[in-house]
């Protein structure tokens, strides 16, 4: 089980999220650090912490969504024998409690049938589920199938989040990496949504992790110019994958234009959001997201990538 943490400038919270990776129940038995070419000490901190991370550093920032694609084929291009059954996904601002991965792995394991990943209660500094992360049930399980979940102590999900998420190498492998030009926002949604169209889903409320944000909010609070990447990868997803079924597509059609309604009825700043709307809906129409492997290419990781991706379906 190999666990891929992306970091980006926030050392301390880095070393509070290594600290808690050492200090697991269920041992982690590799951590790979994706260092997006932070300004701080994150690399060095990364480097030095006892856990013995592998720490891969880029020379350019690729989003959280190039982070976790660079960090899962590092992680994955390895020797057949080493390679890992899992991979653990978090932020550098996610701490996970002590029986965090325990959890995810016994319910795993206690499900009866594959899983291709599954996603862990979030909450924030003070306890609360923290609305940034709450996963979307899956619609229309059947009581059986729901009673099959219910004994590994679960629910089943059709989407989770990167806040901890364990997710099987062999969907991975199957179904390629996140999209690495979505930058931020919506990456975990569109990579679990197709991972899970066909796919097993749980989520896990025994496996609890902090997101350590600096506001408690969800995702329709008021972003500034990054609405953009909520505009222009909302309709790539919608347009353009194939995460999704068709009347899933008119419904988060219908859910995205009332988040965003509600976005701006509670900005300070509507000058902004209207300039990054216009902006991300012409990228959303006249744009499509690059392959993974050319946005990731002149990087560490390039050769892994493209090796990944190519092994996908």
């Amino acid at each position: 089980m190999s666990v891929v943490l992306v970091a980006y400038n926030r050392q301390d919270l880095l070393v509070e999220a290594l600290d808690a990776l050492a200090a697991q129940s269920r041992p982690v038995d590799e951590v790979v650090v994706l260092d997006n070419a932070s300004d701080d000490d994150s690399a060095r901190v990364a480097a030095e912490h006892p856990v013995g991370a592998r720490v891969i550093t880029l020379d350019r920032n690729t989003g959280g969504a190039g982070g976790f694609a660079a960090g899962m084929a590092a992680a994955l291009d390895v020797p057949r024998e080493q390679a890992p059954d899992w991979v653990w996904l978090m932020d550098d601002d996610t701490i996970p409690t002590e029986d965090a991965l325990a959890e995810l792995l016994r319910a795993a394991d206690s499900y009866e049938g594959p899983v291709a990943l599954l996603g862990s209660r979030v909450v924030w500094h003070d306890g609360r589920d923290h609305p940034m992360n709450t996963p979307r049930k899956r619609p229309r399980v059947s009581g059986e199938l729901m009673d099959v979940a219910d004994r590994a102590g679960a629910r089943p999900v059709r989407s989770s989040s990167f806040v901890s998420m364990l997710v099987n190498a062999k969907a991975v492998r199957y179904h390629g990496l996140p999209i690495a030009d979505y930058f931020i926002w919506n990456d975990d949604f569109e990579y679990s949504c197709r991972l899970l169209r066909r796919g097993t889903g749980l989520y896990v409320p025994g496996s609890v992790v902090e997101h350590r944000t600096k506001t408690f909010g969800a995702t329709d609070a008021d972003p500034g110019p990054r609405f953009y990447y909520e505009v222009r990868n909302k309709i790539w997803m919608i347009t353009r994958s194939g995460s999704l079924t068709g009347p899933e597509r008119v419904l988060y059609s219908g859910a995205s234009v009332r988040r965003w309604v509600k976005t701006f009825l509670r900005s300070q700043n509507r000058s902004v959001l209207v300039s990054a709307l216009l902006r991300g809906a012409r990228d959303g129409v006249l744009r499509s997201p690059r392959p993974t492997s050319v946005v990731l290419a002149g990087l560490p990781v390039t050769s892994s990538v493209a090796r990944i991706e190519s092994r996908s379906r």
